[in-house]
């Protein structure tokens, strides 16, 4: 995979996260969010082991990482989840897009790894576009709001972790065990912390559908695929445009109108990704 297939997968992969936005807040609508979460995982797990190779035996090396990484999406998820209500669906939006930023700081803390001085300048102006165009209501952070700042730190986390650990295992198993390891969690906090119900209308059924085929499969392995093929820093500016593709859908399928700041948000995303790209002549052949 060259560095613009990689660049293009992730960004692939970025949008159909966000456009998941509206059917995620779909299938809330007929379920409690942690049996949602556990059902939604279990059959992503389910859809992913027929195409996952499982011979030679896993590693523990594997086995951890994969782990590890669950961990962080499930305790994520199910903290946004619990924030969102709470918080409002902007405030979460911007907070969780946070986890863009701090994944080079986690990286550069952890493992020493320093962003090209253009790659962090574009960051910064993609954060700033983030906030226009999620447009935070003022106020001081409530309880939803500390939720969320631990789904945007666990987030970053799994972007350092994904860079650090497709350079020396397989990815498509990484996806499993990360998939498989989330639904597990998810399970426990679903019997810990709430009484489960589900609706089975149509509504969910095909939220479900769509977050289970695009989300939690086809998503996870673009960004593997992806990762391994680029620094953590890029990664990261690349999915600042997630608030970006979900406030379009919002538009587009709710009706919810875009004011004049917010499209400047949404610009200067764009503006950030093009000065981060850095000369096609240095780019090797």
């Amino acid at each position: 995979m060259t560095r613009r297939q990689a660049d293009l997968a992730l960004l692939l992969a970025t949008a159909l996260w966000g456009t998941s936005f509206v059917a995620v807040k779909s299938a809330l609508a007929d379920a409690t969010p942690f049996a949602f979460l556990t059902v939604r995982f279990g059959l992503a797990a389910l859809a992913l082991a027929p195409g996952t190779r499982f011979r030679p035996r896993p590693t523990g090396g594997e086995l951890s990482g994969g782990t590890v990484l669950g961990a962080l999406v499930a305790v994520g998820f199910i903290a946004q989840t619990a924030g969102l209500v709470i918080t409002t669906p902007s405030r979460s939006a911007f907070i969780v897009a946070v986890s863009s930023v701090l994944a080079p700081v986690i990286a550069l803390t952890l493992l020493g790894e320093r962003p090209r001085w253009l790659t962090a300048a574009a960051l910064a102006l993609a954060m700033l576009g983030i906030y226009l165009l999620t447009a935070p209501d003022a106020g001081g952070l409530n309880r939803g709001d500390l939720l969320t700042l631990v789904c945007a730190v666990c987030f970053g986390g799994q972007i350092v972790a994904v860079t650090e650990l497709t350079r020396r295992h397989d990815p498509r198993r990484l996806v499993f065990f990360q998939v498989a390891a989330t639904a597990v969690l998810a399970a426990l906090a679903t019997a810990l912390f709430e009484r489960p119900h589900i609706a089975w209308t149509p509504r969910f059924v095909g939220a479900l559908l769509y977050t289970v085929l695009f989300a939690s499969t086809i998503c996870f392995l673009l960004q593997m695929r992806a990762q391994k093929e680029m620094s953590t820093a890029r990664a990261a500016l690349i999915f600042c445009f997630e608030p970006l593709f979900a406030a379009l859908t919002s538009w587009l399928i709710l009706g919810e109108r875009l004011s004049v700041l917010q499209w400047s948000g949404g610009a200067l995303i764009l503006v950030g990704m093009v000065l981060a790209e850095p000369p096609v002549s240095r780019r090797p052949g």
